[in-house]
């Protein structure tokens, strides 16, 4: 019974602070040619979780291209700043990503691909600004390695340029 009330409460706790955020990563969309978009819940002024979709839309042969074709990104940030507009944060992400790696014969001459599925455990850092209105804009980087498969890639790399909305 005391876990049940525990859990209760914190549900209501976290849901009672109420700031939420959806996002698009035009970074991306512009550079890369890949949509991302965000959904980020404050569980205080100082912490929140989120959780990001991306799908790649370049042609798998393209020149410059990230190597996932998904991924789906759950997320905890926490905020170092108490300043209104500016905040300055670091993140801690678990990347689930699928896409495709390149198998090459001895003439480094791509013969076809391998399609993988794996999760990246990483960190980022980041500064968002956020006016009056509700309007926010988010730019981080940081950096994730792929832990189980031999086939995936070794980095994920994890950068935006977010436009959101707080509601």
């Amino acid at each position: 019974m005391k876990k049940i009330l525990l859990a209760f409460g914190l549900l209501v706790s976290t849901l009672s602070y109420a700031q939420q955020e959806i996002k698009l990563d035009i970074g991306d969309v512009l550079i890369v040619k890949n949509l991302e978009f965000s959904y980020e819940n404050y569980i205080t002024e100082s912490s929140s979780f989120g959780i990001s979709a991306s799908f790649n839309l370049k042609d798998q042969d393209a020149d410059f291209r990230y190597h996932e074709n998904t991924m789906i990104t759950p997320y905890y940030r926490n905020y170092f700043s108490t300043n209104e507009a500016w905040n300055f944060f670091g993140e801690a992400f678990l990347g689930i990503n699928s896409g495709k790696n390149e198998i090459t014969d001895s003439a480094d001459t791509i013969t076809g691909y391998d399609k993988y599925t794996d999760a990246a455990l990483g960190i980022a850092v980041g500064t968002k600004y956020i006016t009056e209105s509700g309007l926010t804009i988010d730019v981080h980087a940081g950096i994730g390695r792929n832990l189980f498969g031999s086939d995936s890639p070794t980095l994920v790399p994890r950068l935006g340029v977010n436009i959101g909305w707080r509601f």
